[in-house]
């Protein structure tokens, strides 16, 4: 059998787009091997920054003949029906057969298609291939009409066996297909002939080209660590910009530079970013004191003076980029330190969040009020969340954030720290944020904790009093993010407090806020119109317009815009509350707790307290996977299946009046006397909100439950009996679903 090597030669491509390329191209090109019936052993791919490649272990020669019966019309038909078939089959008349089948005599005939040579399916299949590749982005070259996201120059389509290799040959817009590549782009230039993968490989590492991504990585991680190390150093760890820079070259070569003394005080954070984002450098730390003090770059070729030249090259250009960097630094701090941020803040006003919901100065007065709020709620003082909340986002209009967004936060720790406020507000600045996803740690300060639940609850309440809701796989907000945000921060922080309140108070607010928005904008387009009338009637339109601006600002409308609140926000709450225990079951579900156990614990009161609701969730849980647990299920379901036919049948509901004194069996008196002690410990457990107590309690009624069906029919012939028992029932029923609603469990 032989192996089949494919390589797609171009300029550079980008880093980012090398791995996926990569994936596509075997999935395109397997899949539409084994789909014209070329089997294979193994496939594998790779990738260097002018170069995919392909390598196909065990193909078959060539696919194997394939023959289809298939069945025609019946013995007798119009002689067009016949001539039809015979030109969709591709056969004679006479090679028909007749066959009597049930429903009578058809013709039938054996259509067979001859296996091809690899190589004849080998040029369709990467012809598709390359005319159909999904880039991101493509482009033109030339006069021909073929895409690629770099210039193509050349094709490497080989089969190579024991006896040999041959090219497979192909032209695609005047590139025809060889056994030829190209070595390293300075180090080694010029055509080299392959006749096998092997020595394909082999021959590129000879020629300064190392093409399995995941080794290049791994030289410039080794050889950097042990560079840092040397020098008492460690490099800051970053996976991302390792798989780009891996990405960039060919031949990595580890090169260590300085940075100059002047910009060692800027906080290690810009200067990482900075490096990362302008020049893909590793930083290099000092563990001692945590400054960044040295880079780490990685050249693509090796040069007669070690580098030293590219050193100077980068260092200079780098020294460029950190005077940037500490003007923004340098500037920043006297706006925070002398003006305590206020400008920032006042900047603001002129920052829209968006066009429904106001401008960020808005919002933050929105989110300073629900930090207040919830300050209590969470312990914290309420004066210094309010604070907290207020500068906040204040780095938004930093030239150093506006430089580098992803410092948000971090920026105006640094910032709030230097403008002497409390280390609590200063750490909420950073920390609000905070969790980003569903690894990132969660705050614990009770003012971070304050203006993160604050700031995430805005956003939500604000896109759901617009009705900018997330749909499918589309969420431009990142409103599933921040429901689960606000679900880690209350569960990891054990906040106790009744989530529709909350969402209640605030909507109200912001439905307040965005009807007067509204109006405004109406008197403003209303303004623009009589404004562009002829003097006479614009003096009229005008006094209308006052009219109606002291009608707007009147005590009738601010009644109205209350009453059309308070029918929004509880609309809002219903349907915000369903998301956020959406996202609650997704969260759950990896903590191993069922969708059906949650459901069960939902439909209690309370189930807008997160902390009690997943308690009580996780206590279900850890029942019904007991056999007690599960069994007393089974009893529960049979009890209110008994019980509700019975009610329906009767037109009556049997829930008071069971009693002692008409038991005929000990099965049924010792069942009494269970519901009697169960009742009595469970009513304080659940009180005290011990779900883990209540649960055990009412676990304990399953041998009860169980001889009372195996002993006792319920539907006697006694009507007192059978009334004493079905009500007996009940209080089965009524016990079990104190604790959870057991009808939405499944099982």
């Amino acid at each position: 059998m032989p192996d089949l090597l494919i390589e797609l030669f171009s300029e550079e491509i980008p880093a980012r787009m090398q791995g996926k390329a990569a994936d596509d191209l075997k999935k395109l090109v397997t899949n539409g091997l084994v789909d014209a019936g070329l089997t294979y052993a193994s496939a594998g791919t790779f990738s260097t920054p002018r170069r995919l490649v392909l390598a196909v272990e065990g193909l078959l020669g060539e696919s194997p003949e394939v023959r289809e019966e298939r069945r025609g019309p019946k013995v007798g038909a119009p002689e067009k029906a016949l001539e039809g078939f015979l030109r969709g089959a591709g056969v004679a008349r006479e090679d028909l057969v007749e066959r009597d089948e049930k429903k009578g005599a058809f013709y039938f005939a054996t259509i067979v298609k001859p296996g091809r040579p690899a190589a004849d399916i080998i040029a369709e299949v990467l012809e598709g291939a390359i005319r159909n590749f999904p880039w991101q982005k493509s482009m033109r070259w030339g006069t021909g009409s073929l895409r690629w996201v770099r210039p193509l120059h050349s094709i490497i389509a080989l089969l190579s066996d024991e006896t040999g290799a041959t090219v497979v040959p192909m032209d695609i817009d005047g590139i025809t297909s060889g056994d030829f590549t190209e070595g390293h782009r300075f180090m080694a230039p010029g055509r080299i002939s392959v006749t096998s993968f092997d020595d394909y490989a082999a021959k590129l590492k000879s020629a300064h080209v190392i093409l399995d991504a995941s080794e290049r990585q791994d030289m410039i991680w080794q050889d950097a660590t042990n560079q840092a190390f040397a020098q008492g150093l460690e490099i800051v760890e970053d996976p991302g910009l390792l798989r780009e820079v891996a990405g960039l070259v060919e031949w990595p070569v580890v090169l260590m530079g300085d940075i100059a003394d002047d910009f060692l005080d800027l906080p290690p954070e810009v200067l990482q970013t900075s490096m990362k984002e302008h020049q893909k450098f590793f930083s290099v730390r000092d563990p001692k004191s945590g400054k960044i003090v040295k880079f780490i770059t990685v050249a693509n070729r090796e040069t007669k003076d070690n580098g030293a030249t590219i050193l100077a090259g980068n260092q200079k250009v780098l020294f460029a980029r950190l005077s940037d960097a500490k003007f923004f630094w340098e500037n920043d701090l006297r706006v925070a330190t002398g003006e305590k941020m206020e400008p920032w803040l006042a900047s603001l006003a002129n920052v829209t969040f968006h066009n429904k919901l106001g401008s960020q100065k808005e919002r933050i007065e929105r989110i300073v009020a629900l930090a207040r709020e919830l300050a209590p709620v969470v312990g914290a003082d309420a004066d210094l969340a309010e604070q907290a909340a207020r500068v906040a986002k204040a780095d938004l209009s930093s030239e150093m954030v506006y430089e580098f967004p992803e410092l948000q936060g971090l920026m105006g720790r640094y910032y709030a720290a230097a403008a002497g406020l409390p280390a609590k507000v200063a750490e909420a600045c950073e920390a609000h944020y905070s969790p980003l996803g569903p690894s990132d740690d969660v705050p614990t300060s009770d003012v971070s904790v304050a203006v993160a639940l604050a700031d995430k609850l805005d956003l939500l309440c604000g896109f759901w009093a617009i009705d900018e809701k997330p749909t499918g796989s589309k969420d431009p907000f990142a409103l599933r993010r921040a429901a689960l945000g606000v679900i880690r921060l209350v569960l990891e922080n054990g906040v106790r407090m009744e989530l529709a309140d909350v969402v209640f108070k605030h909507n109200a607010r912001l439905t307040g806020f965005i009807s007067g928005v509204e109006v405004s904008r109406k008197m403003e387009t209303l303004k623009a119109a009589v404004d562009s009338l002829p003097n006479e009637a614009s003096n009229v339109a005008s006094q209308a317009v006052e009219d109606a601006k002291s009608k707007v600002d009147g005590a009738e409308f601010v009644n109205k815009l209350a009453d059309v609140a308070i029918e929004n926000a509880a609309v809002a709450i219903s349907h915000l509350l369903s998301f956020f225990h959406d996202r609650l079951k997704v969260f759950l579900k990896d903590q191993g707790i069922r969708h059906d156990v949650i459901d069960a614990c939902l439909a209690m009161d309370g189930n807008d307290d997160l902390v009690l609701l997943v308690n009580r969730a996780k206590a279900l849980s850890a029942l019904l996977a007991t056999d007690d647990g599960e069994n007393l299920l089974q009893g529960f379901k049979r009890a209110n299946n008994l019980l509700t036919q019975a009610e329906e049948k009767d037109g009556v509901e049997y829930s008071y009046g069971a009693d002692v004194k008409f038991a005929e069996d000990d099965s049924e008196k010792a069942l009494f006397a269970a519901l009697d002690l169960a009742e009595e410990k469970i009513a304080p457990a659940m009180k005290a909100e011990d779900f883990a107590a209540a649960m055990g309690e009412m676990a304990a009624l399953r041998a009860p439950v169980d001889a009372f069906f195996e002993a006792v029919q319920v539907n006697s012939d006694n009507q007192v009996v059978r009334r004493n028992r079905l009500n007996l029932l009940s209080r089965i029923r009524t016990i079990c679903l104190s604790v959870a609603d057991l009808t939405k469990v499944e099982g």
